[in-house]
């Protein structure tokens, strides 16, 4: 058996407005829950102009109100940027309004330029090392289990419910794995973003994994970009849409998701290093009919010994995108 999930930014479309995004979001989870997904997480972006997230906690709270059983997740809170404890009290007051169907994902992300992330933490500086303690005082305020020495073990994360919300950590490296692993929290591998240390991040991950208050057993999950069209011929058409995106955010430039003849009329302007990025962004990405897809993601199952599957499609087309989820739930749940 193999869970599918859905990891939203929240893309914006050219010619299309952050409210409409928002809108789309909340449309996607509905849609998604009824196709049998399982998850429906949202990321963190900030000072940026092509994804409409900023507030993850505000977004699932909106999304677990307009659904009913698929449970609703931060893919993942930006945790350097916060205090655990905050965080801690959105998780379990989240928690507290929708029982068995929140998540708490954190990633250890500085969340834009240095100057982005100054503004958010309201400081000119701000160590990211921080974050392994940060995770674990993050666990012992949902879950009552500060160790008797800590600073603040008299301090308790209201409201004080009887099953707090599980925590995931997202990563990309062995060390990271590890550090979910040792913790016993969920670990969530970012093959959208860099597919390279996969397989040794998921094995780091299942040798070390210690049960916690959080999870008896381990539980893991990979994110990975997916276009699926009747044709190869129309899922080419969609991915090339996304296939801008990438490199355009790889630039460092405007962010919002161009239109298939937007990205044709650009093609001739493409230097050799554009097109060679846009090419290794492919590993990134499943692209193709139900049958192709389905036969990669079996392959990339076997690979990785994982049973879950977080899906992400950045393309300009919501219709398209929207018919991408079906077919693949259709061809795999």
């Amino acid at each position: 058996m193999m869970k599918l999930s859905v990891l939203d930014q929240s893309p914006i479309s050219m010619g299309q407005t952050p409210e409409m995004a928002l809108q789309h979001t909340l449309e996607l989870a509905k849609w998604t829950e009824e196709l049998g997904y399982h998850r429906y997480w949202v990321a963190e972006h900030h000072n940026t102009n092509g994804l409409a997230i900023s507030a993850p906690e505000i977004v699932m709270a909106r999304i677990a109100s307009v659904t009913n059983r698929i449970r609703v997740g931060s893919g993942g809170i930006l945790l350097p940027q916060y205090s655990a404890y905050k965080v801690a009290e959105i998780g379990k007051t989240l928690a507290a309004f929708f029982p068995n169907r929140i998540d708490i994902g954190v990633g250890n992300s500085p969340g834009g330029s240095p100057q982005t992330r100054a503004a958010l933490i309201d400081s000119p500086s701000g160590s990211l090392t921080e974050f392994p303690q940060q995770v674990t005082d993050l666990q012992g305020f949902l879950h009552n289990s500060l160790p008797r020495d800590h600073d603040f073990r008299l301090v308790k994360a209201s409201p004080r419910i009887e099953q707090a919300p599980p925590l995931w950590m997202l990563g990309l490296s062995e060390r990271s794995a590890k550090h979910a692993a040792h913790l016993g929290a969920g670990f969530i591998f970012g093959h959208f973003i860099y597919p390279g240390n996969g397989v040794k991040a998921l094995q780091a991950y299942r040798d070390n994994f210690t049960p916690s208050v959080d999870r008896e057993e381990q539980a893991s999950m990979v994110c990975i970009f997916i276009v699926c069209a009747e044709t190869e011929e129309e899922a080419e058409e969609h991915a090339l849409t996304q296939d801008k995106w990438l490199l355009n955010v790889s630039k460092g430039l405007g962010t919002k998701v161009a239109s298939p003849e937007d990205v044709r009329r650009e093609e001739e302007k493409l230097s050799a290093e554009d097109k060679e990025i846009i090419k290794k962004n492919r590993e990134r990405c499943i692209i193709g009919t139900p049958e192709t897809v389905k036969q990669q993601l079996l392959e990339l199952q076997e690979k990785y010994q994982t049973d879950e599957f977080m899906v992400i499609n950045n393309t300009f087309d919501f219709e398209a995108k929207k018919k991408s989820y079906r077919l693949l739930a259709e061809a795999m749940l």
